[in-house]
């Protein structure tokens, strides 16, 4: 059993500026896939049973002519909707994270709860958030804010077992 007690999360273990950004890229097309095609799914059901199709008619006409604002504004929250529901039920992991081998973590290694993962996913509703990861640190906002860590899996379990190993050691001393 691998022991968190007194272990950090230190920069050798964050997630390359480069896997951040692979994370992001396949995570915005993933999300927007899955929209678009909830989307076009309810359309194409409504269209198929209703018998009455001017309410549908009616709302993508008005999502053709909305505010751009509240366009960006909506996008934002169903997004910070999807990576809260994606990284809370993969713990701490979406799509990009799988595909690049990073996880979400708390500095002391253990999984954020949900106030953690909601923290981070509205953060990413600040504007120009997706480009604060490119700091000199490697961590964005929505890291900062929600005091959570992405982190290289394979570094951050290769010392999580030395760490380990470590604790091991220092109570076998003390038993003997």
């Amino acid at each position: 059993m691998v022991a968190f007690e007194n272990f950090i999360v230190t920069p050798d273990l964050y997630a390359s500026k480069g896997s951040r950004f692979t994370n992001y890229i396949i995570d915005l097309i993933i999300f927007m896939l899955i929209a678009f095609g909830t989307l076009f799914l309810l359309a194409t059901l409504f269209y198929a049973l209703a018998e009455d199709t001017s309410p549908m008619d009616n709302f993508i006409n008005g999502l053709e002519n909305i505010n751009p604002l509240l366009d960006r504004l909506l996008t934002a929250i169903v997004l910070a909707l999807l990576y809260f529901s994606t990284e809370t039920l993969l713990k701490g992991r979406t799509v990009g994270k799988y595909i690049t081998k990073t996880k979400v973590v708390l500095v002391d290694g253990t999984n954020p709860n949900a106030l953690e993962y909601l923290k981070r996913s509205f953060s990413r509703v600040i504007p120009f958030e997706a480009l604060s990861f490119l700091g000199a640190e490697g961590r964005g906002w929505h890291d900062t804010i929600s005091k959570t860590y992405v982190v290289d899996i394979q570094k951050y379990q290769a010392k999580l077992k030395a760490h380990d190993s470590l604790e091991q050691i220092g109570k076998n001393i003390e038993n003997e």
